[in-house]
């Protein structure tokens, strides 16, 4: 199970590959600024987590104008993520979490993703602007997607 709402969201410092090179990112950067929507996927250049993040980046007006930024977190490096996101478009800002250490702190580690290793499972969380879970959700499965309509309405209260 996720970490709940009305939690404090794990503090966090992850990589992201720019042009520049990589570049640390920290969550409580966007507290009292932005809030933050966290999607958890599995893997890069794998099907249901291209649609997406091709869909979430289409999209990534909207989150705007709720307040939001949005990052996509999985256990791939920083290079396999940038080399997924130039091959489809995707512009939401991918966070690397090769030690796995976000992933379990969020309590979304799939422990044997096909039969090879451990990685996110497919899960998203809305964090307020004072650093509380507002909202939480893993998927039932790999192949569902998070309720972005939810996802929408808890950034809009």
């Amino acid at each position: 199970m996720p970490i709940t709402v009305g939690s404090y969201a794990p503090d966090f410092t992850l990589k992201t590959k720019t042009a520049d090179g990589p570049k640390d990112v920290t969550l409580s950067q966007n507290f009292a600024k932005n809030q933050t929507v966290l999607l958890f996927f599995p893997a890069v250049f794998t099907g249901t987590c291209t649609k997406e993040l091709c869909d979430q980046s289409a999209g990534l007006d909207e989150y705007a104008k709720l307040g939001a930024t949005v990052y996509g977190i999985s256990v791939d490096s920083p290079y396999a993520q940038e080399a997924w996101a130039k091959a489809n478009n995707i512009t939401v800002t991918l966070l690397s979490d090769m030690n796995k250490t976000v992933t379990r702190a969020y309590e979304v580690a799939i422990s044997n993703l096909a039969g090879i290793y451990e990685a996110s499972g497919r899960a998203a969380f809305v964090i307020g602007q004072d650093g509380l879970v507002k909202y939480a959700e893993q998927t039932p499965t790999l192949k569902d997607l998070p309720n972005f309509a939810a996802i929408k309405a808890a950034l809009a209260n």
